[in-house]
This record gives structure tokens, sequence and C-alpha cells, in this order.
């Protein structure tokens, strides 16, 4: 197989041990796991040759984007050739008046707003990262934005995917619903990889708001800051976005990002609509956060001021890793009905206490989704086992909820077993079959999701 990878791509093919390794590691805790190679494809018709090839000689494929995802989703466990769409960066078509907009699957959300902003249009879902639009799809990421614009789920309307056996399929339309029928296109959203390889993404766009508005608010704890957002909520306040932040991720953006923000469980606002619209949802979420002992409720009116607020949100993850160094993320996600987020959240910062263990709490928690990442010794089994056990404990209460183990990372490695707990052996054995219909030899990134 390498020889014939070789003759068609030549130098976009490389076993360098830097490159693999690079390929073989993202955000997740879990040791650094190469493949065999790496191809840089720039085009659907070179991702169906490199699977085509790999089906013929039963080698794992595993798609690679921008290398930010957290549960282990890009390490070949099996080995194999990681196929990099990075290099696959073109906007192929933006359609203003339908507001959608083709891309290739390597094609960043920052580049593709960059493009869009001259038109007065924009792509909402933000996991934070600049990700690679073909990665959000694969994991079903949602983001900062969610609450008011959904997820990636319900921002893509078509594909086109390359199949275990190497067929280019095409998936959806350019409409904005349709009746014909299975829905291929949510099939493959979130799918991890598993099933095909996503090459080009029609998603829907928006137009600028008239007026964006961002404020922050300060509560005594954690649990007032989250009961002032599930009241926003329940009143029907059309915010778009409310993340939180606890006091230890507050000190680590501010020693960061040169911030003087308040050290106290802090919430971190936008509105967007017209502008007396925006006063207007802004004046109800004080209103609220007031009822609940929310203080020091500050604006950032101006582009510059909440870009920087939103950057330093962005940044929380290293931010908190630079306040200790030598350690590595054990980072959780999970979603519950909005009516729980208290009650779970409460219960995971009792826990984080008790442990001793250094620790950090954001969360679009205006969808009921929260992070929570322990700050473990690199190396240290003792504590990658407290924080794992804490993880745990987590993520089974979002299931006792009826949440899911995962708002946004998705499963990979690190959650195989509570998937398996939270669709039944039912759902599993619904997944398995569908597994093996669209890559019977199991070479589309194997053992991620559930083991077969």
């Amino acid at each position: 197989m390498s020889v014939a990878l070789q003759a068609l791509f030549g130098p976009r093919l490389s076993s360098a041990e830097a490159v693999r390794l690079q390929h073989g590691r993202d955000e997740s805790p879990f040791p650094t796991t190469p493949p065999d190679a790496v191809v840089f494809c720039e085009t659907t018709e070179e991702v169906a040759a490199v699977v085509r090839l790999a089906a013929e000689h039963r080698v794992p494929v595993i798609p690679y984007g921008a290398g930010s995802s957290l549960e282990g989703q890009l390490l070949a466990v099996q080995g194999g050739v990681s196929i990099d769409l990075s290099r696959m960066t073109r906007i192929l078509r933006i359609a203003a008046e339908d507001l959608t907009a083709t891309v290739q699957a390597g094609v960043t959300r920052e580049q593709l707003n960059a493009e869009l902003r001259s038109l007065g249009l924009f792509f909402p879902v933000d996991p934070g990262a600049n990700a690679s639009i073909g990665g959000m799809a694969a994991t079903r990421a949602s983001g900062t934005n969610a609450v008011r614009y959904g997820t990636m789920r319900e921002n893509v309307l078509a594909l086109t995917v390359v199949t275990g056996r190497g067929e280019v399929v095409r998936t959806g339309t350019r409409a904005r619903k349709s009746a014909a029928g299975y829905d291929l296109t949510r099939l493959f959203v979130g799918s991890e990889g598993t099933l095909g390889v996503m090459t080009e993404i029609t998603v829907r766009l928006y137009p600028l708001p008239e007026a964006v508005s961002a404020a922050v608010c300060h509560f005594a704890d954690v649990a007032s800051a989250v009961r002032a957002t599930i009241q926003t909520i329940q009143l029907g306040v059309p915010i778009a976005r409310c993340e939180l932040l606890d006091v230890n991720a507050v000190r680590a953006v501010n020693r960061q990002s040169g911030l003087a923000l308040r050290e106290a469980p802090m919430l971190l606002m936008e509105f967007h609509g017209s502008p007396a619209g925006v006063k207007e949802q802004a004046e109800a979420v004080q209103a609220i956060a007031a009822e609940l002992g929310g203080e020091d409720f500050e604006w950032a009116s101006t582009p510059e001021e909440r870009s920087r607020l939103w950057a330093a949100r962005h940044r929380a993850y290293f931010a908190g890793l630079q306040q200790h160094p030598g350690t590595r993320s054990v980072t959780t996600d999970t979603c519950v009905p909005i009516s729980h987020l208290a009650e779970i959240v409460e219960a995971s910062v009792a826990d984080a206490e008790a442990s001793g263990l250094p620790y950090y709490i954001v969360g679009h928690v205006g969808d009921g989704n929260f992070h929570l990442a322990y700050l473990v010794k690199d190396g240290d089994a003792a504590e990658r086992a407290t924080a794992e056990a804490m993880s745990e404990r987590m993520v089974r209460l979002a299931i006792a909820l009826e949440g899911s183990c995962s708002g946004e990372h998705g499963i990979g490695l690190h959650k195989i077993g509570f998937l398996e707990e939270e669709a039944g052996p039912g759902g599993i054995a619904l997944m398995r079959a569908i597994k093996q219909a669209l890559d019977p030899l199991d070479i589309l990134n194997p053992g991620k999701i559930f083991l077969r």
C-alpha cells in the first residue's frame, strides 16, 4: 500500500516520526499513539483513493483536522494511515441570498467568518478552538452560541462523504428542510470519522445582528450563577451566549490575558438583536441576577472589549494548565436538562473540592452543558485515577438525571463505557449494525465510540 500511496501523493505522504507523532496526539490525557503514515489530501477524489487502497489492504484510516479533540478521537490505536484534511481549505460557494456556504472540510470557523464578514453574515457555531468545519461536524460541536443558534446538528445541511468502501456519497441539499428518506446528513454528523470521511460541508449562515452587547456579572457561588442562568432560560429571554466561569477559571484567565475581573464565579453573557431588543434582554437578565445576589454587572459594548473578553474565555483551557505547570487536563463534559443543572454542578464542585486536585469549571450553561477540568501531574497514576473516578461520578449522575455523557466533546476512547450506559444494549446494537453496513471492514477510525 505504501508504494501505491507514494506514487499518488509523492511528498504529501509522510512517515517521518515528527509528523506521525503530531498526528497521534490530541488534547486528551491519553498517551501519544501515532499512525504508520500521514497523507495530506487536497480533494475528495484523493481521500476516496486513500480509502479504497486502505479497504483493499484492510488498513485503518483516521481523519485528521485541527487536532483539538478532547476524548482521543485522533489516536491511531490500531495503527494505519492518518488522512490530514488541513489542506482542504477552499470555500467552494457562498450563497448569501440563501444563507448557506459550502466549504471543504479543512476550512476553519475563523477562516469562514473572515470571508463572510464583508457580506454581513456569520457562521455561529463556536467551540472555542479554531477548529476545522469538518472536525466540528464529525464531533457534533456546539460551543458558546449554541443556546441561541444551535449546534452543528442544526447547522449542517448537506455533506460530501467518502464511505468505508471508498465511494463518494452526497447527503442532504441546500434547502432548509426535507422529508425525503432517511436523514443521512444527521447520521454522519457526530460519527467521529467512524462511518465516513467528510470532505465537503454545507452549513447555515446568519445575518450579523444589528446590535451586540456583552456583560459580566459576579456571584457569591457557582450555584447562584447557575440558578440565574436557569431562570433566564425558563423566562424565554433570547440570550445569545451565557458562559459560566468558576473562581479558578476567572483567576487563570486574569493572569494569562491581563484582565482585572473580580475573582469570583462569573457569568459572561452576550445579547444579539436590535438596539431596543438588546437593551430589553439585558435589563431582564440584570434583574434576575440581582435577585440571586449578582453583583458588578459590567458592560462591554465595543467590539474590542467584547473580543478581549471572549478571547480570554476561549483561552481558559490553556490558561488553567499554565497555572499548574507540569499537569495535564482530564477534561469531561456533560449536558443535563436545564432544571437539573444546579444539582449536578453543585455535586461536582463538592467532589472536586474534597479531592484536593486543582480544577476549574467553564460551561455553556445556557443549554445545560458544562465542562470540568481536573489538573493532574503528568505521569502521576494516582492523581489520574482520582480524576477519572470523579469524572465517572459526574457522568453517571448526568445520565441518572436524564442527561447525556457528553454535550459536545464526543465519545472517542474516553467515554465508550458511558455511551453504553446511556444508549443501552438496544441502542448500541443498532449503532453496531449501522457501522457494519457503512464500514464492513472496520477500517474507519476503529476502536472509537464503541468496541466492535
